[in-house]
């Protein structure tokens, strides 16, 4: 089999499979994936009393009988092993007022809880503003690749009219329809936070 040339296109076929039969390039695999709308969220848990989160797009909802959702994690993550060690998680669904947030949670090494308006709630940390709060119970974790799949079972759940905060094309952004124009640089007062935390 005549080899290909280094200079010339890759030796893959158009839709990006490898012509050799192994898997696609990680290049070609992230550049595919950063194409594909995700909703932004940030994972959370609390262990002996200490809260601890991190930004997660690897979410998706996963069955209705009995309720279920997915969340993927890296396997070498502290929050993994936080999670299971305690058995629960909650996701935070973030609006579009929170790419702040996102960006704070996604830092390794940074003091995450800092300066986010948060509070407990089912003795998960919730971030007060999100579009969406879930509290889940890890039901069944499947090993893929180099992550950790959870199944979570939900056993709370609440949402608000927020648009919810979407990453594509490595951009934050709210899907058009709802993009209505917001009030720059929309934050919770400090009394909303104490109101919503009092719920």
């Amino acid at each position: 089999m005549p080899q290909a040339d280094a200079t010339g296109p890759d030796p893959r076929d158009a839709d990006g499979t490898a012509a050799d039969g192994t898997a696609v390039s990680e290049s070609r695999f992230r550049d595919l994936m950063a194409a594909v709308c995700a909703p932004v969220t940030v994972v959370t848990t609390t262990d002996d009393g200490v809260p601890h989160g991190a930004t997660v797009t690897a979410f998706a909802s996963l069955s209705l009988r009995p309720p279920l959702v997915s969340v993927a994690l890296d396997e070498s993550s502290t929050l993994l092993a936080k999670i299971r060690r305690t058995g629960r998680f909650g996701v935070n669904v973030l609006s579009r007022s929170q790419e702040d947030l996102a960006l704070v949670f996604a830092r390794r090494g940074a003091d995450r809880f800092a300066t986010a308006p948060w509070c407990l709630d089912q003795g998960l940390p919730w971030l007060v503003g999100s579009a969406g709060w879930l509290v889940c119970d890890v039901a069944q974790t499947v090993r893929g690749g180099d992550h950790l799949l959870l199944f979570g079972l939900i056993t709370h759940a609440h949402r608000t009219d927020e648009p919810p905060l979407i990453y594509g094309n490595r951009t934050f952004g709210t899907h058009s329809a709802l993009a209505v124009p917001a009030p720059a640089q929309a934050r919770w007062s400090l009394s909303e936070s104490i109101a919503a935390c009092a719920r």
